[in-house]
């Protein structure tokens, strides 16, 4: 701002700051962030069964234990028992075969089950354990 002349024909200084461009860049930044910050936070996906995550490629074919929604245990389609599957997966890590286990489990089978299986599959020798889930079906979000 240049010298104003006054009524008195003295010349003084303007030293009022402009804040409209500061409020107009702090509501442009403000609306960014409204924006941006949902989108980097992620929440707990609930059904942990079905997954966006790519198929890993397998060298060989994979050891397969399964339990159903009934709580059957399964190893390569052959059914027995929890302490049967934890007995066979022994002898096949003692053969060392270090071969990936891949964990197959229905959405309803009890947490601690899942879990327990999983120590068991560890307790018997194999240190590649993985999970087999469903590609997420495209729904619409909440």
């Amino acid at each position: 701002m240049g010298p104003v002349e006054d009524g008195n024909c003295k010349k003084r200084l303007v030293s009022d700051i402009n804040v409209t461009p500061l409020v107009d860049v702090m509501l442009v930044l403000l609306i960014i962030f409204m924006i941006t910050a949902p989108m980097m936070t992620q929440g707990v996906d609930i059904n942990l069964p079905e997954t966006t995550a790519k198929p890993l490629q397998q060298e060989k074919s994979p050891i397969i234990v399964t339990i159903t929604k009934k709580g059957d245990f399964l190893l390569n389609n052959t059914k027995g028992t929890q302490a049967a599957i934890k007995q066979a997966l022994a002898d096949l890590a003692k053969k060392g075969t270090n071969e990936t286990v891949l964990l197959r489990a229905d959405k309803e089978v009890p947490y601690g089950l899942v879990v327990s299986l999983m120590s068991d599959v560890k307790a018997a020798g194999f240190d590649k354990l993985g999970m087999i889930t469903q590609p997420e079906i495209d729904k619409p979000k909440r």
